[in-house]
C-alpha cells in the first residue's frame, strides 16, 4: 500500500548489516526497509535520511509483510 505526501520521523540504522529502519509519519510503529539487498537498503535509508534532514514529504511503499519496499521524495 503506498503512503502519499508523508514526512519521515526518524530512521535507524546498524552498521554492517541490512537492518534499517524508518518511522513515517500517520503510519503505526517502526517499518524496516525490507532487505532485498544491502545496496538496496543504503539507498532507500539514504533516500529517507535526506528527506528527514531537509523536510521533504515522501510516498512509501508498504508491502505485506509491513516492510519498505520502495520510495521516492516528493
Amino acid at each position: 500500500m503506498w503512503h502519499n505526501n508523508k514526512s519521515v520521523v526518524a530512521v535507524y540504522a546498524h552498521v554492517n548489516t541490512k537492518l534499517g529502519y524508518a518511522i513515517i509519519d500517520g503510519v503505526s510503529g517502526w517499518k524496516r526497509i525490507n532487505p532485498t539487498s544491502t545496496d538496496g537498503v543504503t539507498n532507500v535509508l539514504d533516500l529517507l535520511a535526506a528527506a528527514q534532514a531537509k523536510g521533504k514529504t515522501v510516498n512509501v511503499f508498504i508491502g505485506s509483510d509491513d516492510q519498505i519496499s520502495a520510495t521516492y521524495m516528493t
